[in-house]
């Protein structure tokens, strides 16, 4: 069974446009979104009156300690409209007493002012959107800040950091990106850790097919490094790191002591959270449930449920536990990685089927046992880093053919 849910996760889908590799649930505005009078405006107006009412209409549960505004572009809202948000959550579950309340920004969307709003209303840590220094590499991948913005950016933010005013700050980096080479993502590392920002997430580009970059990929246009390329700019990536004093708590996270985000690991640590918005993911009981991805789909959802959702899954007595193979794919991005039979008896594997079945995965998993990729201690198994975590996605395959031979579903 799973913990009550004390997280939160709201998502704001607007951008001024779509980057070249996003294939996210947003609207694009273009470059009026914020302009008074403009159709952005009256988007973004009809869209908070219905993530207003969907939160309004859904289940209580117990206080919050972790809340996630992402989407998108949270920084395209004004300080009250963030402010309307958090205290209607606030208003619908509480919020623990030093709960953490994250906001992603992206440079091209606010002064330092805006930044000082949102602190007044209560945000304790951003989460700013940077991708690349790079201009020319900016321009290439369809951001629309600089590089001057993004270094002015976080430099007001970290600013509201050392004065105390922020929990913790973190700096988005996309790594493995088109024409970047070792020599030039080292100086992008190098820029990155010069900023002080106590937390980075240091993501692998990902190529879907219906976006820009994936129609180029199609064609063979795309110059993006070959697998054992890649693999070498993850290990120097984390060597780097390292040696100036971060920890890799999670494939793509890395951290100063003291300065993990506590969403992020509530995700990956199998508890339950809430979801709203168009698009938005929710788990608060284990099973897992998207809401539509198109404004015209989430906004009949809402409206359908008149003033109670009857989703099943935003009950804990309707709704399923998360199954084991989605516990061990999450729990295996983690530092510590899972233990097995504990995950196995909490959705109620019998001893002998414990052991039986953990005997067959490890058949699937001998290779990377072997070379040292998994470890396995105490009954833990976990990713060595950098090289486990190098190859997870092998590691997770073998794992699903596990589950697959299994026949549970």
């Amino acid at each position: 069974m799973v913990a009550p849910p004390r997280s939160a996760y709201l998502h704001i889908p607007f951008c001024h446009k779509r980057c070249f590799y996003c294939d996210f649930s947003i609207i694009p505005l273009g470059d009026s979104a914020q302009a008074p009078g403009s159709p952005g405006i009256t988007s973004i107006n009809a869209y908070l009156a219905l993530l207003h009412r969907e939160i309004s209409i859904a289940p209580k549960g117990p206080a919050l300690s972790t809340i996630y505004l992402g989407g998108g572009t949270p920084s395209l809202l004004k300080k009250n409209e963030v402010d309307d948000l958090l205290k209607n959550l606030q208003g619908k579950f509480g919020f623990q007493d030093g709960a953490e309340i994250t906001m992603e920004v992206d440079p091209a969307t606010f002064v330092e002012n805006d930044l000082n709003g949102y602190v007044e209303i209560g945000v304790n840590r951003f989460s700013l959107g940077g991708q690349a220094f790079d201009d020319r590499t900016l321009v290439s991948i369809g951001r629309k800040h600089n590089r001057s913005q993004l270094i002015e950016a976080c430099k007001w933010v970290n600013d509201l950091f050392k004065q105390g005013l922020l929990k913790s700050w973190s700096l988005d980096l996309i790594q493995n990106l088109p024409g970047l080479n070792l020599s030039m993502w080292i100086k992008e590392l190098e820029q990155a850790v010069d900023t002080e920002a106590p937390h980075l997430s240091i993501y692998d580009l990902a190529i879907e097919p219906d976006t820009v970059f994936g129609r180029v990929h199609k064609k063979g246009s795309l110059n993006i490094p070959i697998e054992s390329e890649a693999q070498k700019i993850d290990f120097e990536t984390n060597k780097f790191l390292k040696n100036r004093g971060f920890s890799r708590y999670e494939i793509s996270s890395y951290s100063l002591p003291g300065h993990a985000s506590r969403h992020n690991r509530m995700y990956w640590s199998g508890a339950g959270w809430w979801g709203f918005g168009m698009g938005a993911t929710s788990a608060p009981w284990g099973e897992r449930f998207s809401r539509p991805r198109t404004i015209a789909g989430y906004k009949k959802w809402v409206e359908k449920h008149g003033n109670r959702v009857s989703e099943k899954t935003l009950t804990s007595e309707k709704s399923k536990p998360m199954p084991l193979d989605e516990l061990l794919m999450i729990g295996l991005r983690r530092r510590e990685g899972v233990h097995f039979e504990e995950l196995a008896r909490n959705v109620g594997w019998s001893q002998t089927e414990c052991d039986k079945n953990l005997k067959l995965l490890e058949k699937f998993w001998l290779n990377y046992l072997k070379d040292g990729s998994l470890l396995r201690k105490n009954g833990r198994y976990f990713l060595s880093d950098p090289r486990g975590m190098q190859i997870s996605n092998q590691v997770l395959i073998q794992m699903f053919l596990w589950w697959d031979s299994l026949g549970l579903d």
